[in-house]
Order: structure tokens, then sequence, then C-alpha cells
């Protein structure tokens, strides 16, 4: 594995970290979450991050786009939060975390681990 992707793919895994972390220690209740706006910023910038780093992958790599699933969404994410911030749903940011952080989380261990 090219040395810049294992570094990469290392940011994705620290920011999913990060973004665990905020929870530790307590239930994942969206009201919770969706009262709370520096909570809301934390997770939504490490959202940034992660699909900054995708997209960094497959411009080095093309390969990576069928290794990580919803790699296209994911770089998609990061743009809306960036450039249509005013458009963000909290309904939106909570299913990624439920539903698809995991996977990803998944995706990425298993790319570290070849």
């Amino acid at each position: 594995m090219d040395e810049r992707i294992q570094k990469w793919l290392y940011d994705v895994k620290i920011a999913i970290a990060e973004i665990e972390s905020f929870f530790e220690g307590k239930p994942m209740i969206f009201e919770e979450y969706k009262k709370n706006k520096i909570l809301k910023r934390a997770v939504e910038r490490d959202l940034e991050i992660i699909g900054e780093v995708i997209n960094r992958i497959i411009k080095k790599d093309d390969s990576y786009a069928e290794k990580i699933k919803d790699a296209v969404n994911i770089i998609g994410l990061r743009n809306q939060v960036i450039h249509a911030y005013d458009n963000i749903s909290d309904e939106n940011i909570w299913a990624i975390l439920i539903n698809h952080l995991p996977m990803l989380k998944n995706d990425i261990n298993n790319l570290l681990k070849d």
C-alpha cells in the first residue's frame, strides 16, 4: 500500500474515533445531539475531514472507490457540509452516524490490515 494512502486511512480512523469519543460514556440520543451546537459542529468537522481524505485517496488511486463503500456519497457529504451548510439536516447527519459510520470504520480497518 502506498505510504501516503496508509497515512490518510489512519486520518479517517482517527476522525471516526474522535466522533465516537464525543458520545463515550453516554447513550447516543438524537434529541441531545440536536440541541448541542458544539457537538454538531464537531461531528460535522470530522465528517468534512473524512470526506476530504477519501477524496484524496481516490484521486491518488481510483481503485479505492470500490474498496470504500459509499465513497462517492462520503465525498458528497463533505461538499454539502462545506458548501451547502445551510441545508444540513440533523436527521441526515444522525443517520450517517448510526448507519454508515460503523460500516466505514469496518472498511478502513480492513484496508489497514492488508
